[in-house]
């Protein structure tokens, strides 16, 4: 079922990403219902909101302040907390997960069984450690998503600085379930006996250092872009002298116009390489991620064309040298 969730919100954003390329910005507002200021209105947020034109007011009534980002990584700190507490109590202390939740996880899909079958002669010394490593995997996972969560928070009420920007409440509804989605999405892909609190002792495996480093090196340059962008309307002192919009230069904003939106793509990347490379529902939703960023890059990036005639040329929108 998670897997047809994550097909199901990539194809959609597929779809949103064809769609920018050819429908043309809706005209001046109209009372009567137009489909294409419909989707304008739900895919743009924040400074690309410009781009649909003096919105109706009947529209505006649908906004939120761009601000209460930070409310949705207060419901991931909180409810991926609690989940990696679950976890962390289940591989560690061998107790079980709550019933309601192993319930909910069933529903939601199968996860990985017992390959062992209770035996532990040598013919199952490799499905044994299999089983550890699809643990530690999970849990390596399940921590990434909670610090990135953190980071992220901390982000939003200590560096950026918001304007008079709006989202959409649509938006801002999908924001706060989106992360209790990828927790429970993470919990799933943890063997079934593991919930019930009689897993294997977690196993090492060599992707494990791999995705770690690739989360780390992902983090720091989407740190880094951030402050970038917030130092534009700071002045040295770090007080906010101005809300405008201006070119940033710096890190990976030498190569694209949104390295943020990249790096929230490698962060995501890294996980399914901590999963070690096969875990096909974690990779759609990577995918996911890779079509919802690229509606926001290309968006921002139209923003920039438009907005600065000096910007630089050879910038992409999210990915360097590719898009």
């Amino acid at each position: 079922m998670l897997a047809g969730v994550w097909l199901a919100l990539a194809a959609g954003f597929l779809v949103a990403f064809l769609v920018l390329q050819w429908l043309p910005p809706p005209p001046p507002p109209s009372p009567s219902l137009s489909l294409a200021g419909l989707f304008h209105d739900l895919v743009r947020y924040g400074k690309t909101k410009g781009g649909c034109g003096q919105r109706p007011a009947w529209q505006q009534y649908f906004d939120v302040p761009k601000r209460w980002f930070c409310h949705f990584y207060v419901v991931a700190v909180i409810w991926n907390g609690i989940l990696l507490l679950w976890l962390i109590q289940s591989l560690f202390f061998s107790w079980p997960f709550p019933v309601w939740l192993q319930d909910l996880l069933n529903l939601l899909g199968e996860a990985s069984q017992d390959r062992n079958g209770g035996m532990y002669g040598s013919e199952n010394v490799y499905a044994y450690k299999q089983e550890g490593g699809e643990a530690l995997s999970a849990f390596l996972v399940c921590l990434f998503v909670w610090l990135n969560s953190c980071r992220r928070l901390w982000e939003c009420l200590h560096i950026s600085v918001f304007s008079t920007g709006v989202i959409h409440v649509v938006q801002y509804c999908f924001g706060l379930c989106y992360y209790v989605l990828v927790g429970l999405t993470v919990l799933n892909q943890v063997p079934s006996s593991v919930w019930a609190g009689r897993g294997d002792s977690p196993t090492v495996c060599w992707y494990h250092g791999l995705g770690l480093l690739m989360f780390v090196w992902a983090s720091v340059h989407q740190q880094r872009c951030l402050v970038i962008l917030a130092n534009l309307r700071k002045n040295k002192s770090g007080e906010v002298v101005s809300l405008d919009h201006s070119i940033p230069f710096g890190d990976w904003f030498e190569m694209v116009s949104c390295p943020h939106y990249f790096a929230e793509v490698l962060i995501y990347v890294s996980m399914g390489v901590t999963f070690g490379f096969n875990n096909l529902t974690w990779w759609l939703v990577v995918t996911y991620v890779l079509f919802n960023q690229a509606v926001s890059a290309v968006l921002c990036h139209e923003f920039y064309l438009s907005s600065f005639k000096h910007y630089p040329k050879h910038r992409k929108a999210c990915i360097p040298f590719l898009f």
